[in-house]
C-alpha cells in the first residue's frame, strides 16, 4: 500500500470543495460526470472511469476506462477498485452525495467496504464528512467543534468507546436498528471513537484543517 498518498475520486453528485491540493504521489480519478468538478477546480487528472451516461463527450487527452452501461458495480465502486489496485489505502471522495439518495447510500456502503479491507475513505458532502472504521479507531484534534455521530453498519458493533466527547461510551454495543450514537459533541479535547469488533459509520463536520483527521 502507498503511504502518505491519497486517491481522490470525484463523482457527479453535489460537490463539496474545500482546498483540494493533490501532490505528485496522489491519484485523481473522475467517476464519469465527476470530470466537470475536476475541470471547474483546475485539478490534475489521471483517469476517467465510467459508463459515460453523464459525461457524454469525454476528453481525448485523459486515459479512459469505459464500463458497460449494464453492470453490477457503480462507477464509483469501479473507481475505488482501481485505486485499491494501484496500491492506495486512503480515499477522499467528492461529489458522492446529493441527488439520488440510493447513490449516497451506495457510497456509504463503499466506505464500509474500504474499512473492512484495511483502507479508509472519507465522503465529503459540503458541511460534513462521512467515514467508516472497522475493528479500529479514529482520532480528532482538540480544535474539532460541532456534532459527531457513530452508527453501527454491521448488525452489531461490539466494544465501542467514545472518549473526549460530551457523552462518553465505554465498551458499549451499538446495533444497526438503534441510533444510540447520534449527535454526540466535541468539547475542546482530543477525542477518539473506536470499535473492537464490527463496523461503524462516523459523521462529523468538515474542519478548517481537514488533513488533521486523515490518519
Amino acid at each position: 500500500m502507498k503511504t502518505n498518498a491519497i486517491c481522490y475520486i470525484f463523482g457527479a453528485g453535489d460537490h463539496a470543495g474545500g482546498h483540494i491540493m493533490p501532490n505528485a504521489h496522489d491519484l485523481v480519478i473522475a467517476a464519469d460526470g465527476g470530470y466537470a468538478h475536476i475541470q471547474k477546480h483546475h485539478l490534475p487528472i489521471h483517469m476517467i472511469i465510467g459508463d459515460f451516461d453523464s459525461l457524454i463527450d469525454p476528453p481525448e487527452d485523459v486515459p479512459l476506462l469505459r464500463l458497460p452501461k449494464e453492470k453490477d458495480d457503480t462507477d464509483m465502486a469501479a473507481a475505488i477498485s482501481h485505486g485499491l489496485g494501484a496500491g492506495y489505502s486512503m480515499f477522499c471522495i467528492y461529489g458522492g452525495c446529493g441527488g439520488r439518495i440510493e447513490h449516497t447510500l451506495a457510497n456509504i456502503q463503499l466506505l464500509a467496504c474500504l474499512a473492512q479491507q484495511g483502507a479508509r475513505g472519507f465522503l465529503f458532502d459540503g458541511e460534513n464528512v462521512i467515514t467508516a472504521i472497522h475493528n479500529s479507531s479514529i482520532t480528532f484534534p482538540s480544535n474539532a467543534t460541532g456534532y459527531i455521530s457513530a452508527f453501527a453498519h454491521s448488525e452489531a458493533a461490539i466494544g465501542v468507546w467514545e472518549k473526549g466527547l460530551k457523552y462518553p461510551l465505554s465498551d458499549a454495543t451499538l446495533h444497526n436498528t438503534h441510533p444510540l450514537g447520534v449527535s454526540n459533541e466535541f468539547i475542546g479535547q482530543a477525542s477518539e471513537i473506536s470499535v473492537r469488533e464490527g463496523t461503524l459509520i462516523v459523521i462529523f463536520p468538515v474542519f478548517a484543517h481537514e488533513i488533521d483527521y486523515l490518519t
